[in-house]
């Protein structure tokens, strides 16, 4: 028989303490791939079938997580909800090996009309935030017959290239800091080597008080491992400073955005009260871009990345254009032109 201690001892070894294991992040899913004329996209799909279709738009440097809570929402109030991984981004894939790794603002809009096309809808809300509310501006603006209504954060979002080189107040400037970062080899460099801790820098410059921790970065971040992912940001920030042509595929889409085109669909823009980088506003400025019913709100407690860090406000914003746009949704559908 061991000593008295001994048996102590090996009591004290059989009972030590595992900690639980920490809770999962939930995640969109399953993820499907549609081929459509320019890209493989891929894209997560919840909701009844025959229900008014929703495109949810993700932003840079973000992915469809930033719809984690807003997707069952919506589907559970009976939309078919599309949320797509943009160009360059998560399962996305270029069609063919010579497509353009364009990131201007006219591939980002034909991306979804040919998305649409591919899953035979005829019309979609297009409810976005950054790049994601950047394409439903260019979309909903130059093929108004595919839009049933817009949800744009920060309100009209066609960039005035125009104005590229015009600079803004240095406070702000300063948040951009990225985008001259970006026109340099330097900045393509480090976006290669470090786009996770990069993301991290914006979204802490972005949403200065939103309190995200490593695994929800994390979960974004697999999203830049798409190897487009570099050339499609570089190009993207080039070529709204004019620094970088367009590509010739893009060109008369481009020349029409140039004229600032307003947006006919009914329309809810949202600002974020704690925006770090874009100054919440009353939507006065933009208020001549939007020719049909349209409401702004500013919503409390909201940084940039609205739609993951105030989900029911978004949530609520579509249901609303949804009602803005009951009147037209009743009427026969009009022609429409397929993207070009």
């Amino acid at each position: 028989m061991p000593p008295y201690g001994a048996q102590r001892h090996a009591r004290r070894m059989d009972t030590t303490t595992v900690a639980p294991e920490a809770p999962r992040l939930p995640r969109l899913g399953p993820v499907r791939t549609v081929p459509c004329r320019t890209l493989d996209v891929a894209y997560v799909e919840d909701g009844p079938s025959d229900g008014e279709v929703v495109l949810l738009l993700h932003g840079f440097p973000y992915d469809i997580h930033s719809y984690v809570e807003v997707l069952p929402r919506l589907a559970a109030e009976g939309c078919r909800v599309v949320v797509p991984y943009l160009r360059g981004h998560g399962g996305t894939r270029f069609a063919h090996a010579a497509a353009p790794r364009s990131g201007e603002q006219a591939a980002l809009g034909a991306d979804l009309v040919e998305l649409m096309d591919a899953l035979h809808v005829e019309r979609a809300v297009f409810a976005g935030y950054d790049w994601g509310a950047r394409a439903g501006c260019v979309a909903a603006a130059l093929w108004p017959a595919r839009c049933t209504g817009l949800v744009s954060v920060n309100s009209y979002l066609v960039q005035d290239l125009a104005a590229a080189k015009t600079p803004g107040p240095p406070e702000l400037e300063a948040g951009f800091w990225y985008f001259w970062y970006f026109s340099t080899e330097r900045g393509e460099a480090g976006l290669r080597a470090h786009a996770r801790a990069i993301a991290e820098v914006i979204w802490r410059r972005n949403s200065p008080a939103w309190s995200f921790d490593d695994v929800v970065l994390d979960r974004a971040a697999e999203a830049f491992e798409n190897p487009d992912y570099v050339e499609t940001v570089i190009h993207s920030y080039r070529h709204r400073l004019g620094l970088a042509p367009g590509h010739p595929d893009y060109a008369e889409l481009q020349q029409r955005l140039d004229a600032l085109p307003p947006i006919s669909a009914p329309t809810v823009t949202l600002d974020g009260l704690a925006d770090g980088n874009f100054p919440a506003a009353d939507g006065s400025a933009s208020a001549s871009r939007f020719t049909g019913p349209r409401v702004h709100h500013r919503v409390p407690g909201a940084w940039h990345n609205l739609p993951q860090e105030a989900p029911d406000a978004f949530a609520d914003a579509v249901l609303e254009v949804l009602s803005l746009a009951a009147p037209q949704r009743r009427a026969p559908a009009p022609d429409h032109s397929r993207a070009t």
